[in-house]
């Protein structure tokens, strides 16, 4: 991913020093293991993590000599000897290249999660606060894109808080299944090398041994985890699409902050467009498209062939800096988002009582008129404010049909908002346990 869209602590999981550091870490590990069961002798096992722990391994280095040998894992291996010396001839015994290669991609992936859940923490804390702020705000929700009845801006963003809550337990769970170790060498049978060396090292790396890895751990883990990461993305967009829509000029409940010196458009200076939200859709849009990929990987050849690793070699990268860039942005966004409830009210005004229509209908019903009967008489009142400008409780206490089934007093208690928000207690105490 390129820095634009990216934060250090993310990129850096991804680094080729880290890389061969975890990869080190996993050799390091297997030869305790095998020092315990007597396979190799302890004080070579002591000899590599002493002198390799100390190493700085030098990238250029490394592939340079993988140039040569045309494998990655072959290149570092003979890189670290350089290292130990003589006792590096014990390390990778009985193991694949398979083994540190999709054990390290284990410990990213789970180091990368602990990010990313960190992400959702900060955004739900931030929905929770400006939720809470704006509980009882009101403002008209809409379906369609069309005006439909009142709701309040604390419900809308409860509803945020609400789905990245289920976004965050999906995340633990895709943490979990893809915390798996495989150390079982050619073909996953563990011919060359104990079970317990397996154990051993994943104890060590905070994972789990995988059951059957085939000499790869099965991509059905994978493609889960990147599918997660695909739905929580598209929550980002879903948040991001109705702030934008909020901050039209038409509409302006809502607005990302402008900071002090920031422009909107090289040509008209007057300009202050929902730039951030944009490049959250189209970042969503990104993290989305490696959903597939992943689960185009599931289907390897036989117990396994590397049709997978170009794919992860970029996907496991760009997708985890991307997201927990766009999780960092939006709680941004939401952090310092600028609310006009005046704006709301005057919207919510905009076509005269109109928002009311349904508790008019219902009242009808109630009044003994038939359901169909009911709508006619309302819908062709609300006609007159759609497209004449007539205010519509006006109309209704003129229309002989409905004072026939409905008292003035009746129908003027239709036109009530506070019918309309008389639950938002409830909601919010299923959301946050609280109200």
């Amino acid at each position: 991913m390129i820095p634009r869209y990216s934060r250090p602590e993310m990129v850096a999981i991804w680094s080729p020093e880290t890389r061969f550091r975890i990869w080190f870490e996993i050799e390091a590990h297997a030869c305790d293991a095998l020092a315990e069961l007597g396979v190799i002798p302890k004080e070579a096992a002591r000899t590599i993590w002493e002198k390799g722990g100390a190493a700085k391994f030098d990238v250029a280095k490394i592939d340079e000599i993988e140039r040569v040998t045309k494998h990655d894992v072959i290149a570092f291996l003979t890189h670290l000897a350089e290292f130990v010396g003589p006792d590096a001839r014990f390390i990778h015994q009985g193991m694949t290249s398979s083994d540190v290669l999709d054990t390290c991609l284990a410990v990213q992936l789970t180091r990368a999660s602990d990010i990313l859940l960190a992400d959702i923490d900060a955004l739900l804390a931030a929905l929770k606060r400006r939720a809470f702020e704006h509980k009882d705000t009101v403002t008209i929700g809409r379906s369609h894109g069309i005006h439909a009845e009142p709701t309040t801006f604390g419900v809308k963003l409860a509803q945020a808080y609400a789905e990245f809550s289920r976004c965050r337990e999906r995340l633990v769970h895709a943490r979990e299944d893809i915390a798996t170790c495989a150390i079982s060498g050619a073909v996953g049978t563990f011919a060359n090398i104990e079970p317990y060396v397996e154990e051993h090292v994943a104890a060590k790396l905070g994972l789990k041994p995988e059951p059957v890895s085939t000499q790869v751990i099965p991509r059905d883990r994978h493609a889960m985890f990147f599918a997660t990461l695909g739905v929580i993305a598209s929550s980002v967009e879903r948040l991001a699409v109705e702030i934008r829509h909020l901050q039209r000029t038409e509409v302006l409940e809502a607005e990302e902050y402008f900071s002090p010196g920031q422009k909107g458009s090289s040509a008209m200076p007057h300009k202050r467009n929902p730039v951030l939200t944009e490049n959250l859709t189209g970042l969503a849009r990104m993290v989305r498209s490696m959903a597939l990929p992943a689960m185009e990987d599931v289907a390897l050849w036989h117990e396994r062939d590397i049709s997978h690793s170009s794919v992860e070699r970029m996907i496991g990268p760009d997708a985890t800096v991307t997201l927990d860039f766009a999780l960092a942005r939006l709680t941004g966004v939401v952090d310092k988002l600028l609310v006009y409830p005046e704006n709301m009210e005057k919207n919510l005004n905009r076509f005269r009582g109109l928002v009311h229509s349904q508790r008019v209908l219902l009242a009808l019903t109630q009044a003994g008129l038939s359901r169909e009967d009911s709508y006619r008489l309302v819908q062709r009142n609300a006609m007159k404010v759609w497209e004449h400008g007539a205010d519509f409780l006006e109309e209704l206490l003129a229309d002989k049909d409905v004072t026939a089934a409905l008292s003035e007093a009746e129908i003027r208690e239709k036109f009530d908002l506070g019918y309309h928000t008389k639950h938002v207690e409830t909601i919010f105490k299923r959301v946050f346990g609280e109200a």
